[in-house]
């Protein structure tokens, strides 16, 4: 070995099995079972950083239920994937490490403090698998929509990690010293490519954005208005959303305690979002409908944008609109309804404490009636005595929450979760003149997704992000993918077959030295000499 060479495998050595010289025959002898550890955990701690990548477009949500319990605002999402980053390029190194110590023959001994970290890392994406499905487990769908959007990708991926890797397999290869193992690293090897290479005839039906040709852009619903760029459901988040032209408001209506309709999302206490403890320090806790609408309309409901970190997510504002968050009241639904009426912008809500039945007056029905608002500009949700709704307002638009309630009334509007409906699905329901609309999406991948699945519209966050999009981040006509597809496995082919021969080759030469000169057969290591 060089004095490159040895100084690397010193290096690679010291960082590995923390020590410079080489261990005794006792320390090697699982060297393959720690070595496999390692792999296992890489594969596991990446799937887990897979994971929050995805859940990512629901932060919002993880960070609200988290506030619900803890009465306290932290970026608790961010933190996890701060740990999670952490943890998998933690592995991924350690695991390149032990390939290099491979590929320079040297001993694979992991130090008990890598174990160590090793066991900790997988008890924590344990844990957290373990608390997703408990309180969370309605995002576990949104993993294989991200699968959607990213698997041509991560298929040229396992391509590119199958062709560099295929060097140390077949070094392997020519270092086993029986025919049975020689056998089963080809059969795995094979295997592992034949379904690397041959999974895009899958993809070609599972990626909504491999198709000919793309459905039309889904109109904008703003979630409480514009919350990335004003404090979610004000008239100033209202106003802001009307910029990027969405075509409804989406927001939550709850009743004060003397029956006036406002807008409000958190039924349980009003801390998140407004200054409810600077105001009414002893009744910080209490349910938003025990307040009356003179007390509800003397708190700040901007206080919660100015405490969350708001420069974080919203572009430059000006010293007058940072002057209008902080002296944002609570809107009535009324002042809403002037708006949408002014705009001919439609308008969808949740109805989140208000009983309906045969006695008690629908304040909210009356106050949409009094607004003057047209009868088709409201999409009614609320699936609460929606027979009754239908009897007092006959031109609302009725929108459904569920597939099967939408079949069971013969309905035509759809709003579901994103990741409640298949791609077929979708594309049946257009076919049928059903509109759909998703909610909620703020990630330009996801976005993306939806646009070619077919989606009508979508209720998002981040309207400001997704109105200037003219096209889906990424489409590929089906020939087009196929013609990439079947260019890079051959090349990786072709690149497998020529670091054979060159194994091959390397091995022969080795052979031809030791009968010529009597060299002694090279040291060899435990990992994978079968």
């Amino acid at each position: 070995m060089s004095g490159r060479c040895a100084a690397l495998a010193i290096c690679s050595r010291g960082i590995y099995s923390c020590y410079w010289k080489h261990s005794s025959e006792r320390k090697r002898r699982c060297a393959c079972c720690w070595f496999s550890f390692v792999g296992l955990a890489t594969l596991l701690t990446l799937a887990w950083l897979f994971i929050w990548m995805a859940l990512y477009n629901s932060r919002d949500d993880m960070n609200t239920k988290t506030f619900e319990k803890m009465k306290e605002w932290i970026n608790w999402f961010m933190v996890i994937v701060i740990i999670s980053a952490v943890l998998a390029i933690y592995c991924l190194l350690l695991l390149l490490f032990a390939f290099f110590q491979y590929a320079l023959n040297e001993p694979l001994d992991l130090h008990c403090v890598h174990k160590v970290f090793l066991s900790v890392g997988l008890l924590i994406v344990s844990a957290g698998v373990v608390a997703i499905s408990r309180e969370w487990k309605n995002e576990w769908p949104t993993v294989p929509v991200f699968l959607q959007a990213t698997a041509p990708f991560l298929q040229l991926g396992a391509v590119l990690a199958l062709t560099l890797l295929s060097g140390l397999v077949f070094k392997t290869y020519y270092r086993a010293r029986r025919s049975a193992s020689r056998v089963f690293i080809t059969l795995a090897w094979a295997v592992i490519s034949l379904v690397v290479f041959l999974c895009p005839l899958l993809i070609h039906d599972f990626s909504p954005c491999v198709l000919e040709k793309l459905p039309p852009k889904p109109a904008l619903v703003g979630h409480r208005g514009a919350p990335m760029l004003a404090p979610e459901n004000t008239m100033m988040s209202f106003r802001r959303s009307l910029e990027c032209n969405v075509t409804a408001f989406e927001t939550d209506v709850l009743l004060s305690k003397d029956g006036h309709p406002f807008l409000m999302h958190d039924n349980a206490s009003l801390r998140r979002t407004t200054d409810v403890e600077k105001i009414f320090p002893q009744r910080k806790d209490n349910s938003s409908n025990s307040f009356t609408w003179n007390e509800i309309r003397r708190l700040n409901a901007g206080q919660g944008f100015l405490d969350t970190d708001p420069l974080q997510r919203t572009p430059s504002l000006s010293d007058t609109e940072w002057s209008n968050v902080r002296n944002q009241s609570v809107p009535s639904l009324h002042e809403l309804l002037d708006l949408a009426k002014e705009h001919n912008v439609s308008i969808i809500f949740d109805l989140k404490n208000e009983r309906l039945n045969n006695s008690d007056a629908n304040y909210t029905v009356q106050t949409i009636l009094a607004s003057g608002i047209a009868h088709n500009l409201i999409w009614w949700l609320p699936p609460v005595h929606r027979a009754d709704v239908k009897r007092m307002a006959p031109g609302f638009r009725q929108v459904y929450g569920s597939l099967p309630a939408l079949r069971n009334d013969n309905g035509s509007h759809l709003n579901v979760k994103y990741n409640k409906l298949s791609t077929k699905e979708m594309r049946e329901l257009r076919n049928k003149n059903v509109s759909v609309n998703l909610w909620v999406v703020n990630q330009r991948w996801l976005f993306s997704l939806v646009w070619c699945s077919g989606a009508s519209s979508v209720t998002t966050n981040a309207c400001h992000i997704f109105k200037d999009m003219a096209q889906p981040d990424w489409m590929l006509e089906p020939k087009l993918y196929m013609m990439i597809w079947i260019s890079a496995d051959l090349v990786s082919l072709l690149m497998m077959f020529g670091l054979f021969l060159l194994q091959r080759q390397k091995r022969a030469k080795k052979r031809a030295r030791r009968q010529i000169f009597g060299v002694e057969p090279e040291r060899t290591i435990p990992l994978l000499t079968i």
